[in-house]
């Protein structure tokens, strides 16, 4: 066993695609090196480098190799075919079983003979999302330009070049030195192994470990923040983007302005987030503190103080900015901005955003009346949707798109629109994430079901639905907004009649046409989505959606935990297999003579077993019927579950294909309505198990 390293310097690598860069790199080498047996893959990157380690065999060992060739009666031109291909005589071939076979044996290869043999074509093919050219004549490619490639086994250089017969790769060769950080310990020296680079990295101010880079970065922050007595507002992604910026990461902290405290505090947010890279801190009142962290790519001999001065003197151009927008957009009304979406383009063929803005006030009226509200807060449904995008004119929001609705609930606020509509249109885009509350505030609600209904319905009326990990309208997301919404706040809703209405309020040659009938199909596979993934009983879910999807998702889900909880007994899971074996039998039997279909006549019964189930079907179906009706679901369950012992003396006793025709028939019909009682509450064949 050897260790193998592989490590390729460059420029600077953007942040965003160094883990999977990294990643790839360990797959393709893995592959390339699959007969060495490679084991103990792993992976680094990091701003200048990725690369990667891996224990190989030292060779490949020798082996026979069977090719066989054309039948023994085959014209002689294709076996000379053949062993011209192979580069073999006559005399080389044997018979067995009447074809002509090559045995070969394929000699032993060093591990670093595969190595200089794959590798060179692995960095050619190798798939950055981005790649650019540099120098003069070469094709090679990189995401920056390619300076140094080490290459070792078991510490010993394995060389190769990167040139081709008709390129020469830039000079590109395998070496075996490398450099440390490019201020504070830029000479070169030379690498044995991953180890001795890790360490010799460390002790020349490089963090080669990206789990090292994060944790040094988040205990860096969280140190400075507690030395401050202020608590830091978590941004993982941030602190990811970070890690992939600094090589050698230091925490500072610095401080805001007193004049720019006004502002949003969002605002300063993202604009410390997305122009400079810096995090936001709290004070113990929970509001936006008047400092800022960030980390730096040296150590400092003042410890950081000119640094943190030139970062706070950028950070106030930014602010000023910010202002400027700020002071800008208050001058002119959100409700006068709304006439300027008519010039906003929202879909070709969907018309303009203000064109979308007035479907989804239409429908925030029907949301809001649906939801039971009264008619003071309809209207302020209304008001608010009518306001909900008009912020997009705004110079905050072309400057960060991210602050949508956020910054046109401080403007509604700024120009006395009242509480509940300021927050409808602020929380209208909630939830944007997996993790994000949901609102809560009625008019909240309104507004945000009907601005993803209305998207839902004009893409799918327009046929343009997602498709495979293709999703350009966040359509899912949106679905999986409406179904949050709905059950966080525990929402009576008929979804189904709102989507008709949504459709409805499309423009003219679209309310019929698309995908819409499959609307609905999509939103239950969503809620399939994320029940699966609350480890909940998807398959039940499925079982009941059988049906088609019932708009009230609330009913929804109070009859599908009712379901998962009684085929989580021993009643529920005996019941499930017996109907099961019903539908088998009856499947079988259909396929000969069938549907057998009909009400079984109870005077053809001759066991008292036979009796006795056709006696518990009628009574079970009647009371199913009357509980599902009620939303009495647990008790429709208990019924359900009730038959089970009926069914296993049924079929223990009773032969189903019986000699005497009437009375197979009708208990074949006896089966049917077994079917017919369980598939009221579910379709049990898609339960699991």
């Amino acid at each position: 066993m050897a260790e193998f390293l592989l490590v390729l310097d460059c420029e600077e690598i953007p942040a965003r695609m160094q883990e999977s860069a990294g990643q790839d790199l360990a797959r393709l080498v893995s592959e390339a090196l699959a007969p060495l047996s490679p084991r103990d893959v792993t992976p680094f990157w990091g701003a200048r480098r990725i690369g990667v380690s891996l224990q190989i065999d030292e060779q490949i060992a020798e082996s026979t190799q069977s090719e066989r060739g054309p039948r023994e009666s085959a014209p002689e031109q294709a076996l000379a075919g053949f062993l011209r291909k192979h580069g073999a005589e006559r005399d080389a071939l044997i018979l067995e079983n009447g074809f002509w076979v090559l045995n070969r044996t394929l000699p032993a290869i060093g591990a670093a003979q595969q190595i200089a043999e794959t590798i060179p074509a692995l960095l050619w093919r190798f798939p950055w999302p981005k790649s650019m050219r540099w120098g003069h004549g070469s094709a090679f490619t990189w995401v920056r330009p390619l300076r140094r490639v080490i290459c070792l086994l078991d510490g010993a250089l394995v060389p190769f070049s990167q040139a081709t017969e008709n390129d020469d790769a830039h000079g590109l060769v395998a070496g075996t030195q490398t450099v440390g950080h490019r201020f504070m310990a830029p000479e070169p020296f030379t690498v044995t192994s991953f180890k001795q680079l890790r360490d010799e990295l460390f002790a020349r101010k490089i963090v080669l470990d990206p789990a090292q880079r994060l944790w040094i970065i988040r205990d860096g922050l969280q140190a400075q923040a507690d030395k401050a007595g202020l608590t830091l507002v978590q941004d993982d992604k941030l602190v990811e983007e970070v890690s992939g910026l600094a090589e050698w990461p230091v925490a500072l902290l610095g401080r805001i302005d007193d004049a720019y405290m006004d502002l949003p505090p969002e605002v300063m947010q993202v604009s410390m987030r997305i122009n400079q890279r810096y995090f936001a801190l709290r004070s113990a009142d929970g509001k936006a503190a008047p400092h800022f962290a960030f980390i730096a790519n040296m150590d400092f001999a003042d410890g950081g103080a000119l640094t943190i001065a030139g970062n706070e003197r950028v950070l106030r151009a930014r602010f000023a900015d910010a202002r400027h927008f700020w002071d800008l957009d208050r001058k002119t009304k959100l409700a006068e901005r709304v006439a300027a979406l008519d010039g906003v383009t929202f879909h070709a063929r969907l018309g303009s955003q203000g064109a979308r803005v007035q479907r989804i006030v239409a429908l925030a009226g029907i949301v809001a009346q649906a939801m039971g509200l009264d008619d003071t807060a309809q209207k302020q449904a209304q008001r608010a949707a009518l306001l909900a995008k008009a912020d997009l004119t705004t110079g905050m929001v072309g400057e960060f798109p991210e602050l949508q609705g956020v910054m046109g609930g401080y403007y509604a606020r700024h120009d006395n629109e009242g509480d509940a509509v300021s927050d409808a249109v602020a929380e209208h885009y909630m939830p944007r994430g997996l993790n994000d509350d949901t609102p809560r505030a009625p008019v909240s609600i309104a507004v945000a079901l009907a601005d993803r209904l209305d998207l839902l319905t004009a893409f799918f009326a327009m046929g343009e639905t997602p498709s495979g990990s293709g999703d350009p309208y966040a359509l899912r997301r949106a679905a999986l907004g409406i179904i949050r919404i709905i059950r966080d706040n525990g929402l009576r809703l008929d979804l189904t009649a709102l989507i008709a209405q949504a459709a409805q309020n499309l423009p003219e040659g679209l309310r019929d046409g698309g995908e819409l009938e499959s609307l609905p199909g999509f939103l239950a596979e969503r809620m399939r989505v994320q029940l699966r993934s609350e480890g909940e009983r998807y398959d039940v879910l499925a079982a009941v959606l059988a049906g088609g999807l019932d708009g009230d998702l609330v009913r929804l889900l109070a009859r599908t935990a009712a379901l998962a909880e009684m085929v989580g007994t021993d009643d529920g899971r005996n019941l499930l297999a017996a109907g099961k074996r019903a539908a088998n039998i009856l499947r079988i039997e259909n396929r000969k003579d069938g549907p057998h279909q009909g009400a079984p006549d109870s005077a053809l019964y001759v066991q008292d077993e036979e009796r006795a189930l056709g006696e518990a079907l009628a009574s079970a179906q009647t009371a199913i019927h009357a509980a599902l009706g009620q939303e009495r679901f647990a008790e429709a369950m208990i019924e359900a579950a009730s038959l089970r012992p009926v069914l296993d003396r049924f079929f223990e006793v009773v032969t189903v294909n019986d000699p005497e025709p009437a009375r197979r028939l009708n208990r074949l019909r006896l089966l049917a309505q077994i079917g017919e009682t369980l598939t009221e509450i579910a379709d049990f064949s898609q339960i699991e198990g």
